[in-house]
């Protein structure tokens, strides 16, 4: 007889990095052309000052445009953690999420919260896209302390991913007031 094996604790999404890819290109490519600009043109750039410029622009390059590249969304068995590069990362306990379904409707790419509309957006791509509704509003530092109580963001494969969450979220244990006996004691 063979056993069933469960489920892994982690399960990976990725979501869409041509967005990603085209702003990384045009970050190395304005950085190329600045720094050739203050060393060709402008002669007397002291090249410590390149030097410290492009340290920065590097970083910057590094941090938006190749950390989107490296991340990934998030199922364990009690929480949803979306990520968008190492500039963005929402833990949400699945307890705390109303319901996700999918998503139709225009998106802005990149991590935005339009003031006052209560929805952030963490997309890469507009397809393949999920909406979160949460219980209660949160508030994402990422994107200036704008609260939200629904986020969209997107995955490569929507279906294999709400699937996969109507699966960990019917898997949890019902939430008990304040033990198992609380109301049998006289």
């Amino acid at each position: 007889m063979a056993t069933k094996t469960p489920p892994p604790k982690r399960r990976e999404f990725a979501y869409g990095h041509g967005f990603f890819l085209q702003r990384l290109l045009l970050f190395a490519a304005f950085a190329a052309f600045f720094l050739a600009f203050l060393a060709i043109l402008i002669h007397g750039t002291p090249p410590e000052w390149l030097a410290g410029l492009a340290v920065l622009l590097t970083v910057y390059i590094l941090v938006w445009g190749v950390s989107p590249l490296l991340t990934s969304h998030w199922l364990t068995t009690t929480r949803l953690i979306l990520r968008q590069g190492w500039y963005f990362r929402a833990v949400l306990p699945l307890r705390e999420i109303e319901e996700a379904e999918p998503f139709e409707g225009r998106v802005p790419l990149g991590l935005r919260a339009p003031f006052g509309r209560g929805r952030l957006y963490a997309t890469g791509s507009k397809v393949g896209l999920v909406s979160v509704r949460l219980r209660t509003p949160r508030r994402f530092w990422a994107v200036l302390g704008a609260d939200a109580d629904e986020i969209v963001f997107d995955v490569d494969s929507r279906e294999r991913f709400l699937e996969a969450f109507r699966e960990r979220q019917t898997s949890l244990a019902p939430v008990e007031a304040e033990r198992s006996d609380a109301h049998l004691r006289d």
